[in-house]
């Protein structure tokens, strides 16, 4: 086994299989079709776990309170140095029965002619590729970290994944793979990062190589989370706010709705732009300065009220004096032609599409206000007696999704299911989670009623024909585990 150099990595039973499969390698034992690591030097292995977000959601682009909770599922990377000037990257199934991906990339293909960091835009051209777009997650990192950092990688780097987080469940398998990545390169490249800063720069990644946009929860989560606990973050953009503990009396689960779920969808964008579209108009409403922005299609605003962010605007101030003025659906040619643009960087308004912004605007008002008062009941005296409160405040926040259009069949039966049960069964609340339209339920019952969960589990196969997966346990975050160094 090799050696820890920090953290608690020792005790994950996956981390242990992973680090035998890399001794494997260095021995020339290989489980993987692709000669990868070389003995005689030191291979870093590092662990990110995936997320179940219990509250919050889409809401953390609009600056809400948001509490997430790191699952027991997590991605593993291990990096040994090499002196090829090439980033060559291997993908493994987590199981037997899938493909092995691989992608190689030239360090100098991080830089354009004249030797400057290459442009976000042209380095995520280098991914459009077919097959190749699952490597951007990995090999973003170093394109991140040369443009954020300045760092010049001169010795090149040989890199084994593999992810035991479900892809496509809304469960962060993309950010687990981003952090894993990066902490293993700061480690490997002796490069110091905070955690925070770390999950930053892996938010570019998803952003600016993968052109995924999200907000930074998921990769908050990922790198700062801690086990058992819930990350309470407040978004603006990323401020810790400690960890909440859930009473011993209260579990939480997530239940796979089998209909696929991506951050990168029409969906999620179009609701996000929509955001953007609204906080746009009420800046005009209240008499905020407003100038070009970086791009076409995009605006400043000098917010003294707000500080930018939907998130705090309060629930009563919404409805007396924007609410009614915003329209509940607006093209996005009528938007520009008036507003110019949006404030945010990583989406844009198309003109021939149509926007639901009243709704989508709401949302993150509303939502802020529910997590916030969900955190305020955990943190009371009688949270596990006041069980029923918080599975108001998560089916309060489903409805909303789907307000916004971000809801989906499987999800809402999965939610009707559980409000079936009700808490005679030990279940108390169910909601979507992530950026919705599919994906996994997050389900909120008294501890050890799994069994509950199991059956509304079993009835949703019986009336969709699709098992689900369901998500339990939790584990540390990248920060938390720190890294392993293996040695031949």
């Amino acid at each position: 086994m090799g050696d820890t150099e920090q953290g608690m990595t020792h005790r994950l039973a996956d981390t242990n299989d992973f680090v035998r499969m890399v001794e494997r390698l260095l021995a020339g034992e290989s489980p993987s079709k692709s000669v990868l690591f070389e003995g005689g030097r030191k291979v870093y292995v590092t662990r990110a776990p995936g997320r179940l977000d219990l509250m919050g959601g889409i809401a953390d682009y609009s600056g809400s309170l948001v509490l997430e909770l790191p699952i027991a599922s997590a991605a593993h990377a291990a990096l040994q140095l090499s002196t090829e000037q090439t980033v060559v990257i291997v993908s493994l199934p987590p199981t037997d029965a899938g493909r092995e991906r691989v992608f190689e990339m030239p360090l100098e293909d991080l830089y354009d002619a004249a030797g400057r960091p290459l442009g976000y835009a042209e380095a995520a051209r280098d991914f459009k590729r077919p097959g190749d777009d699952w490597a951007a997650y990995v090999a973003g990192a170093f394109y991140v970290l040369t443009r954020e950092r300045g760092i010049r990688f001169r010795r090149g780097a040989r890199i084994l994944i593999r992810s035991e987080v479900p892809e496509g469940k809304g469960v962060s398998s993309s950010a687990a793979l981003e952090v894993a990545t990066m902490q293993a390169v700061c480690a490997a490249y002796e490069i110091e990062l905070d955690p925070r800063e770390l999950a930053f720069l892996c938010q570019k990644v998803e952003n600016l190589v993968a052109c995924a946009p999200c907000g930074v929860m998921d990769q908050m989560t990922s790198a700062c989370g801690e086990a058992d606990k819930l990350l309470a973050l407040l978004c603006q953009p990323g401020e810790l706010k400690g960890t909440v503990a859930l009473p011993e009396e209260l579990e939480v689960w997530g239940v796979d709705s089998g209909i696929r779920h991506s951050v990168g969808g029409a969906d999620y964008g179009t609701v996000r732009t929509a955001a953007f579209m609204g906080y746009r108009m009420i800046a005009e409403m209240a008499g905020l300065r407003v100038s070009e922005g970086e791009g076409h299609g995009h605006v400043r605003v000098e917010d003294p009220l707000w500080g930018g962010y939907l998130a705090n605007i309060t629930p009563a101030e919404f409805e007396a004096r924007y609410a009614s003025h915003l329209p509940a659906r607006m093209s996005g040619a009528e938007f520009l032609e008036r507003y110019r643009g949006i404030t945010d960087t990583v989406t844009r308004v198309e003109p021939a599409r149509h926007y639901h912004v009243r709704q989508a605007t709401q949302h993150p008002v509303k939502e802020h206000a529910r997590v916030t008062r969900f955190k305020e009941i955990l943190e009371g005296p009688d949270a596990a007696a006041r069980a029923g409160e918080l599975g108001e405040l998560m089916y309060k926040s489903h409805k909303s999704y789907s307000a916004c259009c971000l809801g989906s069949p499987g999800t809402d039966e999965l939610c009707r299911l559980v409000r079936e049960a009700g808490p005679e069964s030990g279940l108390y609340g169910a909601k979507i989670t992530g950026g919705g339209s599919g994906g996994t339920v997050a389900v909120l019952g008294r501890k050890g009623a799994r069994a509950s969960v199991e059956a509304v589990a079993q009835e949703y196969e019986r009336r969709t024909g699709h098992a689900p997966l369901i998500i339990s346990g939790s584990s540390p975050g990248a920060a938390a585990f720190g890294h392993l160094v293996v040695n031949a």
